[in-house]
């Protein structure tokens, strides 16, 4: 099969012919139909971010596709069938997996990381895993399901525990950030979008938000939020990874609220201990999602209360993937979700 080697940070991706994988005891062939395009993935290009499984390897974490074949003792799908594969694969008996935390799983693979990913023709996955696609959700702008949008699925409903009427305010209109917004107002919610690329604010309203804040515009965001919501927000998100902003998301919360961090940063962040004290604040960290949400999350897909061909902005041949790369390292104000095609 063909596929995208991963040969180490600094390098570009180089397509080459690989043997095609053949499905074990309970495991599916998947055709891959699209694989959404992740900043996750630059990190392992561009910033010399380790995967656990060393070079050369096949990255990629968002798929969708069709079954080719089946292993031994796979009795829930067969050749044929339309499938999601989650960004990462849990064990099912580890103690976070018994509580129902399985998006922390003590054994979690993560495709294009643990495990070879999905920049390919085809790709293994356990049968377990595998979530049923409907014929009228759409097989390719699906597939960003996988990461995109199920990771802030689970930071709004399941961290965040955003309801109807919240005031929420959401840092970064990018791939997840967007994603955020129209979860949140699909589930109710009154929300500002903050950023600082025009486009993406429009979008933003697009897809939700009520209200944006262009941060390059105002001196102080926490004042502009209080003021907006009477003060301040009962639940923030910061999908950047930035110091700063983790800083404003915080700086913006009411009495009683709670900032979620999206957004990776190995860097320190200081924060007031007092307020988190005295005001009863929360900041809560999110990462990925649980497999029992994704059969919702494809349901709000179906019945068009989460948009998908309007977040894929750009579609690329396998031979194009490190041009999409490029198109992630340029910050295109228009661009917020690429996929792959093999």
């Amino acid at each position: 099969m063909k596929a995208a080697l991963f040969l180490g940070s600094g390098k570009p991706l180089e397509i080459a012919e690989v043997p095609t994988p053949t499905p074990g005891s309970g495991e599916i062939l998947v055709k891959v139909a699209a694989c959404g395009v992740c900043h996750t993935d630059l990190h392992y290009v561009d910033h010399n971010v380790p995967t656990f499984k060393d070079p050369p390897m096949i990255l990629g974490h968002e798929p969708s596709g069709i079954i080719a074949s089946v292993g031994k003792d796979v009795k829930t799908f067969k050749e044929g069938d339309r499938v999601l594969l989650p960004a990462v694969l849990t064990c099912g008996y580890c103690r976070n997996c018994r509580i129902g935390k399985e998006n922390i799983c003590d054994n979690m693979q993560m495709f294009g990381n643990h495990i070879d990913g999905a920049y390919a023709e085809y790709v293994l996955a356990p049968a377990k895993d595998a979530i049923p696609m409907p014929d009228d959700v759409p097989l390719e702008e699906g597939s960003i399901i996988a990461d995109a949008i199920s990771t802030p699925y689970h930071a709004v409903v399941n961290r965040g525990q955003v309801k109807a009427g919240d005031n929420v305010v959401i840092f970064g209109c990018g791939g997840v950030g967007i994603n955020t917004v129209q979860v949140a107002a699909a589930v109710g919610a009154s929300v500002i979008a903050v950023d600082i690329i025009p486009e993406k604010l429009e979008m933003a309203k697009k897809l939700g938000a009520q209200e944006t804040i262009n941060a390059k515009e105002v001196d102080r965001i926490d004042k502009v939020v209080k003021k907006m919501t009477g003060g301040g927000a009962d639940v923030t998100f910061e999908a950047v990874g930035n110091p700063k902003t983790i800083q404003d998301a915080f700086a913006c919360i009411r009495k009683g609220g709670r900032t979620v961090l999206i957004g990776y940063t190995h860097k320190t962040v200081e924060l007031p201990a007092s307020k988190i004290m005295f005001f009863e604040q929360e900041i809560i960290g999110s990462l990925g999602c649980r497999p029992v949400d994704y059969p919702k999350i494809v349901e709000m897909a179906r019945t068009g209360k989460i948009k998908l061909k309007e977040l894929v902005t750009g579609k690329f041949p396998l031979e194009g993937i490190n041009d999409a790369f490029d198109l992630l390292r340029n910050n295109d104000p228009h661009a917020l979700r690429s996929i792959v095609i093999p």
